[in-house]
């Protein structure tokens, strides 16, 4: 009988860790003989590209609307160009980054959650979503290079307090991210494999 895919995805501030953190899961998880596969939003198609040069490369942020519907876009492509069929043929798919990113950024822009849940209708919900919990003064410290307008002390911090409502409401399974890599790589690591040992359907290749 051929498994069903689980949809996880990793989410977390600006250098959290969340990238490094999603290709270690899939490494590790290979080790342990599951068929896991990495992914990425902005997604690595057409809409993704030009989000990542036109938008998030910018000095000066756009409408906070026009960003939340061209991500909202790009993640319909990238479910059904990538996720959907990676699942269809039993793969675990790791996504750096899904839905909670547009919440918490563009809701912490100040737009309203219920309305950017409502354009993301379509998306597919992940079965398992983590949150790596760095503090922004801490991922702000990291980033060396020019930071671009969402990156900001004032932004990260608006930015976690939406994903920490998603965590009180149990919607995102949090992880410390302030400690070793190893330490939350492990850490993460145990929170998946507790999941898909309850996740109905699922089993090693």
């Amino acid at each position: 009988m051929k498994n069903k895919g689980v949809f996880i995805c990793i989410e977390g501030l600006d250098a959290s860790g969340k990238t490094t953190h999603a290709h270690q899961l899939v490494r590790n998880l290979q080790r342990k003989e599951f068929d896991a596969v990495y992914t990425t939003e902005p997604s690595r198609g057409e809409i993704g590209r030009f989000i990542r040069t036109y938008i998030l490369q910018r000095n000066k942020r756009v409408p906070s609307v026009v960003e939340t519907l061209l991500f909202a876009v790009d993640r319909v492509d990238h479910v059904e160009k990538e996720i959907k069929p990676a699942l269809e043929n039993g793969k675990i798919v790791i996504s750096d980054r899904y839905v909670y990113s547009s919440l918490a950024y563009q809701g912490a822009a100040g737009l309203d959650l219920k309305w950017i849940e409502e354009i993301n209708r379509l998306a597919l919900p992940p079965d398992l979503a983590i949150y790596i919990d760095v503090p922004p003064e801490v991922v702000v410290k990291r980033i060396r290079r020019k930071k671009s307008v969402m990156e900001r002390l004032e932004t990260q911090r608006r930015v976690r307090e939406v994903y920490m409502k998603f965590v009180k409401n149990e919607k995102l399974v949090p992880v410390d991210g302030n400690r070793r890599k190893d330490e939350v790589a492990k850490d993460i690591l145990t929170v998946v494999l507790d999941f898909l040992k309850n996740y109905s359907g699922f089993q090693s290749v």
